[in-house]
């Protein structure tokens, strides 16, 4: 279950990330209140997480999460670089949270 709210926090997470973008520096309404929404609703379920898997496994995985998603969206959303180092290093990131997750113990 914490690898559950581990991953919510995550996508929350780039929710939020992407959110920003629409906000306008927070003059925007809606899109504030959806943006920071997602803000508590993501660190809620990431304390929930570290509540059993250890603080550095779980930000890693979240701040991971975040900025693979993020730097995803951006790409398809936004038309930001597909450059192929960038795609590498995104794989990388995406790969990290894969190999936490592997040698982490259960939960």
């Amino acid at each position: 279950m914490a690898w559950i709210c581990l991953l919510t926090a995550g996508l929350l997470e780039i929710g939020w990330a992407v959110g920003l973008k629409y906000t306008e520096n927070f003059s925007r309404f809606w899109p504030s209140v959806a943006t920071v929404s997602a803000m508590i609703a993501s660190f809620g379920f990431l304390a929930a997480a570290l509540k059993t898997i250890p603080l550095g496994t779980g930000y890693a995985v979240w701040t991971g999460i975040g900025a693979a998603g993020t730097a995803i969206i951006g790409i398809g959303l936004f038309g930001e670089s597909r450059e192929a180092f960038r795609i590498v290093c995104i794989a990388l990131i995406i790969a990290g949270v894969v190999g936490l997750k592997l040698v982490s113990p259960p939960s």
